[in-house]
């Protein structure tokens, strides 16, 4: 089923949308150029790269497309799991923005990207194998443990429990990832609610204006079985992002 928003998309939606990722592309690219030598001498600034490009993504959105942001709760700043609602590319924009030293469990083929794939291992993105099953677990958490070892530390690890980006309203089953990492680690987990895709789709274009919510749940304490930590992370985002979508005017398909 779709959801349906109050009102359709206006014709200037899709030529502005077209400008903002033209825009963004060209941002890359010099960005990319601009930053290049600066991490390959001092890997470390890696991060500070990406902070000043999430600036530039977001500052565009907001000026060419209407498209604002807004927080609620309390980013977290340390070693963490952040398990998050995805529904757009407009919540990794935002999500890393708000993050500290922000980095994501990713797929692998997202690392093969031209520049932004690069800047991805260099900031400390996790790639994993959706086909090596347990492996790929294993990978993964062997990943963390490497990068907690080093002196900055992990930071704040983005993982979307969905595995892929969903409409709003709508749910897909939660993988176990988030609860099996928290096990193995010891990490916190911050839940993590979104309605971005009621402005930028999940398909990415057209994207309309409006003022999306990025919501910072409770941390989930460790439970003694993954399914009940899952449980718990489900109910805390699907509730949350719910409320998000009435918020904003938007309609819970049936069903």
């Amino acid at each position: 089923m779709s959801l349906y928003h109050p009102r359709k998309a206006p014709v200037l939606d899709w030529p502005l949308t077209v400008i903002y990722y033209l825009y963004a592309a060209l941002v890359t690219l010099v960005l990319g150029l601009w930053g290049l030598p600066q991490v390959l001498v001092r890997p470390e600034r890696a991060q500070r790269v990406a902070s000043v490009w999430l600036g530039q993504m977001l500052g565009a959105a907001r000026l060419i497309l209407g498209v604002r942001v807004e927080y609620r709760g309390t980013p977290p700043v340390g070693d963490c799991i952040v398990a998050s609602k995805h529904q757009s590319f407009l919540d990794i924009l935002a999500l890393a923005r708000a993050c500290p030293r922000r980095a994501f469990v990713m797929k692998r083929e997202v690392l093969r990207v031209p520049i932004m794939g690069w800047f991805a291992r260099k900031v400390g993105c996790i790639p994993i194998d959706r086909a090596r099953g347990k492996e790929a677990m294993k990978q993964i958490i062997s990943g963390i443990e490497i990068a907690r070892a080093r002196p900055e530390g992990l930071g704040q690890l983005i993982i979307y429990p969905e595995g892929t980006r969903t409409r709003p309203g709508h749910k897909l089953p939660y993988k176990h990832g988030a609860a099996l990492i928290q096990r193995a680690t010891g990490l916190p987990v911050h839940p993590v609610a979104v309605n971005c895709g009621l402005f930028w789709p999940k398909r990415g274009i057209p994207i309309r204006g409006g003022t999306t919510v990025i919501e910072f749940l409770p941390p989930l304490p460790a439970g003694p079985r993954a399914d009940e930590v899952m449980e718990a992370l489900e109910a805390s985002i699907e509730s949350a992002s719910d409320r998000l979508l009435a918020e904003a005017g938007g309609v819970r398909p049936a069903g």
